[in-house]
């Protein structure tokens, strides 16, 4: 199971990110990334239900029939994202209010639906729920990161209004990186955030490259093999 995991892990956290490679989930990925905050709380919501629908459809995949898989995931992942919506709204009201639209928009996320498909329905329970677990990290992670770039550089500040998510004690967390006259308003809009994931994008890349020319120079090293010489008496 280590190795699954391991498999799991670095394919979703890397090399099938959701965000970055696969390119699912832009529209909440663009729209709510302004901050830290709130990038973190629709990546924990998001890695909830992908997790839950992950699981639930590899329990009940032997009784779904093929014709009707897909609506039935849809109603599961929809219960799931009803069960997520009532306790942000309990427990975090106003990170709640701030992504508004977009957590009911998780049913329609192209990534949950997708690796119902792919993956929860044609595996067992464990692997299922692990793809899930770090297909949804890998998409928090590309979402911080995107929120960290756009907060930095729209306010030049980070997880300002964390005590929306944490509660009021949270808000010690507040970082002022540094101060401006005026926000930088193109970080702050959809446009910042589409320049934002072509960086990270090209950013991947470069990484995936070198580590590639490394691992070939690597394997073109000549090995030196050794004689050794034993003298008869």
């Amino acid at each position: 199971m280590s190795s699954i995991n391991k498999e799991l892990m670095t394919n979703g956290l890397w090399k099938n990110n959701p965000a970055i490679v696969q390119l699912l989930g832009l529209c909440p990925l663009l729209a709510v990334s302004a901050t830290v905050t709130n990038a973190l709380g629709l990546g924990l919501a998001t890695t909830l239900v992908l997790v839950g629908s992950n699981l639930v459809v590899s329990l009940v995949r032997q009784w779904v029939p093929s014709e009707v898989r897909i609506p039935v995931f849809v109603m599961i992942i929809a219960s799931l994202v009803t069960c997520v919506q009532l306790l942000m709204n309990a427990f975090t009201y106003g990170l709640y209010q701030s992504l508004g639209i977009f957590i009911p928009l998780i049913v329609t996320n192209c990534i949950i639906i997708g690796r119902a498909e792919s993956f929860a329905s044609k595996n067992d329970p464990i692997p299922a729920l692990l793809d899930g677990l770090w297909m949804g990290l890998g998409m928090t992670a590309a979402l911080v990161v995107l929120g960290a770039m756009r907060e930095i550089l729209g306010n030049g500040t980070l997880f300002d209004g964390a005590d929306r998510l944490l509660g009021d004690w949270a808000a010690v967390l507040r970082i002022e990186v540094f101060s401006f006259d005026s926000s930088f308003l193109l970080a702050m809009l959809p446009p910042g955030a589409f320049i934002g994931v072509g960086f990270m994008i090209a950013l991947k890349n470069v990484i995936d490259k070198k580590r590639e020319q490394k691992a070939a120079k690597t394997e073109s090293k000549p090995t030196i093999e050794r004689a050794r010489v034993t003298s008869a008496n």
